[in-house]
């Protein structure tokens, strides 16, 4: 196993993520207890000692299961990750009640690691209004009391949100997890967001590094190209390869559903194998070619919000529609289009075409969000 350090920690490289654990019949809130456990076990017998749960995993029942499946090793021989859920506005005035209730339901005294969940455009202004929730100043006193020993966040938002929480918190956050891959380095930027982490010297947790599945199987000829280059490396191991190689990421999580996966990746977090730079460009442009297939191809000059009556911020919409393409459906989307107000959502466009006349990459601007109102329904 690698291992990273961290403030005088030795954590491992790989760390066992607990939202896709077996289930049962395919009910995500039945999880397969016998086999979640036998998992765990073989995380621990081949040397994971960091495991990332969150209060609604699996219909809130991670947590117990969980708490269920490491009770049996002593406290001081793994590292325990679990968040706030902020993602959801009931919660928000309910942080001490979610809290202690996390502590019983994974049957421990305190968290090594504790994240404001999922921050991003729906409830940064919640998680910014201390005043009101108290969320920020709940979890600093926990921290006081030793309850919790390390604070960060998770985040889905944008640039523009995760800036504004740095500028509020960025001094008291000591990790940020986010979604990270090959695809998301350019299509959600994530080479921007960790250069920004990289000058708050925060480091990197990574969340999605298959992209949901998506890179652990390729294209014939994509996986044709990587083998070339690798003979002896599954196309999965790519894309932790990539995240090896970035300075900044410090724990990789990945949310295994059964033990094939995991010995899989057991496998290849038993060395560290960095891309060289021909490695790298090579995986850059394969991730290139599966971005352009089903999206449009937005360079966000923004010449065409000048044209629009509606003032809608086009490029941003059509950011958001290819996010929805390429994923097939997701949360994202639909939760950043619940921000907006009705009049700057894609079905306020008036078909108009006046964007069109000055679109250097002649996208049929009307058509795609005409497309992305009938896709949201």
């Amino acid at each position: 196993m690698i291992y990273r350090d961290f403030q005088g920690l030795r954590l491992s490289a790989l760390g066992f993520g607990a939202m896709r654990l077996p289930v049962i019949d395919g009910d995500d809130a039945r999880i397969d207890e016998a086999a979640a456990v036998r998992m765990v076990d073989t995380a621990m017998e081949n040397g994971i000692n960091y495991y990332d749960t969150a209060w609604g995993y699996h219909g809130e029942n991670s947590e117990i299961v969980m708490g269920r499946a490491l009770a049996k090793y002593p406290r001081d021989t793994f590292y325990l990750a679990t968040k706030f859920p902020g993602y959801d506005p009931g919660n928000w005035d309910k942080v001490e009640e979610i809290f202690n209730k996390q502590l019983e339901k994974l049957q421990v005294e305190y968290f090594d690691f504790y994240l404001f969940h999922n921050v991003c455009e729906m409830n940064i202004d919640a998680y910014l209004d201390d005043e009101k929730y108290g969320i920020y100043s709940y979890l600093m006193e926990q921290k006081k009391n030793g309850r919790i020993r390390h604070l960060g966040f998770s985040c889905h938002g944008g640039m523009d949100v995760l800036k504004r929480f740095l500028d509020a918190y960025g001094k008291d956050m000591e990790f940020c997890q986010l979604q990270l891959n090959y695809l998301d380095w350019t299509f959600q930027d994530g080479k921007g967001k960790v250069a920004l982490l990289d000058e708050w010297k925060i480091p990197v947790w990574v969340m999605e590094p298959l992209r949901g599945g998506r890179l652990a199987k390729l294209a014939p000829e994509y996986a044709a190209e990587l083998t070339a280059l690798r003979p002896e490396e599954e196309v999965p191991a790519w894309a932790f390869r990539f995240l090896q190689s970035i300075p900044s990421v410090t724990m990789i999580l990945s949310g295994m559903s059964n033990e094939e996966q995991l010995k899989k990746n057991l496998a290849t977090f038993a060395e560290d194998k960095k891309l060289n730079e021909a490695e790298m460009e090579t995986l850059k442009r394969i991730a290139q070619k599966m971005l352009s297939v089903g999206t449009v191809p937005c360079t966000s000059c923004h010449y065409c919000v000048s044209h629009c009556p509606q003032e809608l911020d086009i490029p941003y919409l059509i950011y958001l529609y290819n996010e929805h393409a390429f994923t097939g459906g997701g949360f994202i989307t639909p939760m950043v289009l619940g921000t907006l107000p009705e009049e700057k959502k894609p079905q306020a466009c008036l078909a108009c075409r006046s964007c069109e006349q000055v679109c250097p990459q002649q996208i049929k601007i009307s058509e795609v969000l005409a497309d992305f109102s009938e896709k949201l329904g």
